[in-house]
């Protein structure tokens, strides 16, 4: 029986600070509703006024310190992350529930993000160009912005805010970073681990609180960058506000994404492909898999039958048992929207083939549980078919060919990741020119995102802004250009054109 509950303090400019507010907000277990994981402070004005003077301070210091000094911070934090992996991974999944085994993948990919963008320390390059006159030179470097406003999203608490920690540190900008309110504590550990590793005083603050909080980060005049992962509507609402404050920003936002299966496909590896990206963090990834987009074939319906015996053997429980396969949903409320998409396709004509229902029953009622859902019989134009659900629920959308199923992928708002299963190099080419996305995957599922350098992770259309996270192409975001005229010639020129 739980009877001490940790009350969170904000991390103000590295150090622990209680909110002016003196409220607080509860966080708990989305897989045991009676365990209440803490209390975090709800941040506000003057809080977020604090630590814009703490970063403004530090920014002086960290701008011009060398980049390959501060890449040895973040070295550091890889393997103080490292030395703490299993249980970052514990915390990881108490708050947002997926099963630990991909709790722990995610805090590689935390170790791995620094160990990436630790390297580009020595690599921040710039341009050199000729000059239309004798005796002159231009050099483009890239400098800082200044202070940085990150707000994370809660089903990737870790791994995401350091996406955008780790190139705005390197590139010599200081964070100030909201977790979201579902999964404040992963962040938090982030920002400490930094300090650990000998970040200095002011260069990142972790301030909490909720949506409302996220619009004063946004706004404040003193913050020149911001960066959010979340809801399309959201985003663009934040891409307003910056435009009127000519700010730089980056989006992340939702997703609609799509296997194409093609009647050569290998029917093992799509079956694997299937199930892991449409239930994998029970389908709450921005790049889920949404979407089967299945060619008519001799096999199809055999294929769905195994499918579906599948799904139906998922383990769903807490995700801290080792056993588990699919968590938790995060919140109630968020359950009872994935259930009205499958309550909705069903009275537009989809026939679930298994799934569909709040699972309850033994650990299933003290948690948001929600069973492995495939509908099938979804035609291109039903809200199954074109709405983000964030949720396991996968749409079965039966093609006559390869034109049909690039039709129908492409026949959304989002263009995040899209995937196509055949042993047809040709065709397999051609859907990856044709696909209107930012990822593409080739016999895999649509979830898998890397950090190395050509791996850029973003969309387009609905799902972005066209920015870029992981990868050297996140320095964009984080940097700006500066063009330097060097005239060595020592008398007066007048150029031919101005």
């Amino acid at each position: 029986m739980q009877t001490t509950v940790t009350t969170y303090k904000n991390i103000l400019g590295g150090t622990q600070k209680e909110s002016a507010s003196k409220d607080f907000f509860e966080k708990y277990n989305p897989a045991d509703k009676t365990e209440l994981l803490g209390k975090f402070p709800k941040s506000n004005q003057k809080d977020l006024d604090e630590a814009v003077g703490e970063a403004k301070k530090a920014f002086e210091v960290w701008r011009y310190t060398p980049a390959p000094k501060r890449a040895e911070v973040l070295y550091r934090a890889a393997q103080i992350t490292l030395d703490e992996k299993e249980e970052l991974a514990q915390i990881l999944t108490k708050e947002a529930g997926k099963p630990i085994a991909e709790a722990r993948g995610e805090i590689q990919e935390v170790i791995d993000t620094y160990l990436f963008f630790a390297g580009e320390g020595r690599r921040i390059y710039g341009l050199t160009g000729q000059s239309e006159l004798q005796n002159k030179s231009i050099i483009t470097i890239r400098q800082p912005i200044g202070i940085c406003g990150l707000i994370s999203a809660w089903n990737f608490p870790s791994a995401v805010p350091s996406w955008k920690i780790a190139p705005a540190l390197i590139s010599g900008n200081v964070v100030i970073l909201k977790p979201s309110k579902d999964a404040p504590m992963s962040g938090y550990k982030l920002v400490e681990n930094l300090y650990k590793a000998g970040l200095p005083k002011g260069c990142a603050s972790v301030l909490f609180g909720s949506g409302e909080f996220g619009d004063l980060i946004v706004r404040h005049p003193d913050i020149k960058v911001i960066s959010i992962t979340g809801s399309t509507e959201v985003g663009k609402m934040v891409y307003e506000t910056c435009g009127r404050m000519l700010k730089k920003c980056a989006l992340e936002l939702g997703g609609k994404n799509a296997i194409i299966a093609l009647e050569d496909a290998n029917q093992d590896l799509l079956l694997e492909g299937v199930l892991w990206g449409a239930f994998g963090t029970a389908g709450q990834r921005c790049t889920s898999t949404s979407r089967l987009i299945i060619q008519r074939s001799s096999w199809t319906d055999s294929f769905l039958e195994k499918l579906v015996s599948t799904a139906e053997k998922l383990i769903v429980g807490n995700g801290l048992n080792e056993k588990t396969q699919v968590g938790p949903l995060i919140t109630a409320s968020h359950r009872d929207t994935v259930h009205g998409f499958t309550e909705r396709a069903k009275k537009e004509g989809g026939k679930v083939l298994c799934g569909g229902r709040v699972l309850t029953g033994s650990e299933h009622d003290k948690g948001n549980f929600y069973e492995p859902t495939i509908i099938t019989d979804i035609k291109p134009n039903m809200e199954l078919a074109c709405s983000e659900v964030f949720g396991p629920v996968l749409a079965v959308i039966p093609v006559n060919n390869f034109e049909e199923a690039i039709n129908v992928a492409n026949n959304v708002e989002y263009g995040l990741s899209l995937s196509i299963y055949t042993k047809d190099i040709n065709l397999a080419m051609q859907a990856a020119d044709k696909f209107e996305s930012g990822i593409v995957y080739i016999n895999a599922p649509t979830i898998g995102a890397e950090c190395g350098g050509a791996a850029a992770f973003g969309g387009w259309k609905n799902t972005g802004n066209g920015t870029r996270e992981g990868g050297v192409m996140a320095l964009d975001t984080y940097t700006q250009y500066k063009t330097i005229y060097i005239d060595y010639s020592n008398k007066l020129q007048r150029a031919q054109i101005d």
